[in-house]
């Protein structure tokens, strides 16, 4: 009886437990198509840290890059992003993402935004 009222109180206190903003690790791999033509994967081993402000959600991260081009040599740079979301309403989010690497020749830039309606 003892265990199954601690399981429930563990269980039910899990959910009330509030989202701790602050520090984060993200590893992330994306890779590049064009038909059935490949042409890169990219690996980010990034640090971040996310935040809010009233009703605005942030987060910057950044760190090594490691880019494997098809048929070549992996190169690794620096590389970040910083973005940001604001709900609108109860259904409307709005967000933003800008990104960036800085590899040797010509720096990379990248930009994201949109519109999230949730039912």
């Amino acid at each position: 009886m003892f265990n199954k009222i601690a399981l429930t109180t563990l269980a039910v206190s899990s959910f009330a437990v509030p989202a701790i903003a602050g520090p984060y690790v993200n590893v992330e791999t994306s890779s590049k198509f064009a038909g059935t033509d490949y042409s890169k994967t990219a690996t980010d081993f990034f640090v971040g840290y996310e935040g809010e402000v009233g009703t605005l959600d942030y987060f910057i991260e950044g760190g090594p890059s490691m880019t494997t081009p098809d048929n070549g040599v992996s190169e690794t740079v620096p590389a970040g992003k910083v973005g940001f979301s604001v709900k609108a309403n109860k259904h409307l989010k709005v967000y933003a993402e800008l990104a960036a690497s800085f590899e040797e020749d010509q720096n990379s830039y990248g930009t994201k935004a949109g519109v999230k309606y949730s039912f």
